[in-house]
């Protein structure tokens, strides 16, 4: 099992065992996919579901669009050779039919340029060659590593992809300023005889491409459906009452949880008419000052303190607003705290009954449920 986690099998969304020199498709069963699109439309018969374009997928989440000139009969899971810059790739064809062209519109492509085309279904010559590559991604990540730091280089080196015909790699690293290595790809070069193209990412995409568990238990959301990533910032969390604990709001990227935008436009409309500012209001039993706010419920919670004891009352936005306004003509309210539409409700103790020492205080209801029990057998 530990063999299998170092050499991370299914970054291409199946396991390589699967893979043999007979194998021309992959199956579903053997397959985890990332950024996977359901084919809501594969049951409808259309004339048109063989389009000229297909998706077809590669390490982890990398995915491109390709044209099919020559009507080639495509299914989800075919292995295809495609065109690359220089010679040519491996991939999994992703999705074909009509929500090819519907994904080609959500990426905003535009279908009148130039796309790299489908060459043929995959060949023995062509799998055996492609599992050759895919073996040396993990000893090569490693040692470029240890170049990268043996030259001093502040930058990490994420993920390696090579090209199916073993003749390109793609270096995927992450780094906070701008790098020269110019001299890590010469000695690349050398060591291991391919050109070499390097890729910087940034975290979140990192996470997407390694995957993981969130915290809701779900998989990550840039791993599963998420490709754009829209910036986040505090006033996320605070414009939904949450703390600012980082070690809550920060997902596995060590960044701010992406889902932190989800619902902020709900929180922003339920917000407006909230006051702008938070101010303390005057009242007859002293200053009020405010605590916190139930948005959706539209209240707006302060303290009070009342002959030494602080006291807690939650009071509707429309009336806060007209105590503002009362406030800043000098005017002073009374009694805002003793209404009963905004008196919090008392939490019962039942600290009494548990820690009581009665091993009698069950029995009455232990004896009705018998009477039931016996009824019933009857």
């Amino acid at each position: 099992m530990k063999e299998k986690l170092t050499e991370r099998e299914y970054e291409r969304g199946y396991s390589e065992d699967t893979i043999t020199s007979k194998t021309t498709s992959i199956s579903k069963n053997n397959c985890c996919n990332k950024l996977n699109v359901y084919n809501w439309l594969k049951e409808v018969s259309c004339a048109s579901t063989q389009t000229r374009f297909a998706e077809v997928r590669f390490k982890n989440t990398r995915k491109d669009y390709f044209e099919n000139t020559g009507d080639i009969k495509l299914e989800t899971g075919n292995i295809v050779a495609v065109e690359a810059s220089p010679g040519h790739d491996i991939g999994v064809v992703s999705l074909t039919g009509d929500l090819v062209l519907l994904q080609m519109k959500k990426n905003n492509i535009n279908l009148n340029s130039e796309f790299k085309k489908i060459y043929r279904k995959a060949r023995q010559a062509d799998i055996e060659k492609w599992k050759e590559a895919i073996s040396l991604e993990m000893k090569t990540m490693l040692r470029t590593r240890e170049i990268a730091r043996s030259l001093g280089l502040e930058m990490k080196i994420g993920d390696v992809e090579y090209q199916g015909d073993n003749t390109k790699a793609m270096f995927y690293y992450i780094a906070e300023e701008r790098v020269d290595f110019r001299e890590l790809i010469k000695i690349m070069a050398d060591e291991f005889k391919i050109r070499i193209e390097m890729k910087q990412i940034g975290a979140r995409q990192e996470a997407g491409r390694i995957g993981g568990i969130g915290p809701c238990g779900r998989e990550l959301c840039c791993t599963t459906w998420m490709s754009n990533f829209i910036s986040v910032s505090t006033n996320s969390a605070r414009y939904q009452e949450l703390s600012l604990n980082p070690q809550k709001l920060a997902g596995q990227c060590s960044k701010l949880k992406c889902c932190l935008n989800y619902e902020l436009s709900i929180y922003l409309d339920a917000r407006k008419n909230f006051p702008k500012t938070l101010l303390n209001l005057q009242t007859a039993q002293g200053e009020a000052k405010h605590i916190k706010n139930d948005i959706f419920k539209q209240l707006m919670y302060y303290e009070v303190n009342i002959n030494k004891v602080n006291v807690i009352r939650a009071i509707p936005v429309n009336q806060v607003n007209e105590i503002i306004e009362k406030n800043k003509n000098g005017v002073v309210v009374e009694n805002i705290f003793e209404t009963e539409n905004n008196i919090i409700p008392e939490k019962k103790d039942h600290s009494e009954e548990l820690n009581s020492d009665s091993i009698t205080r069950f029995s009455e209801s232990n004896k009705k449920r018998r009477k039931k029990k016996k009824r019933n057998k009857k």
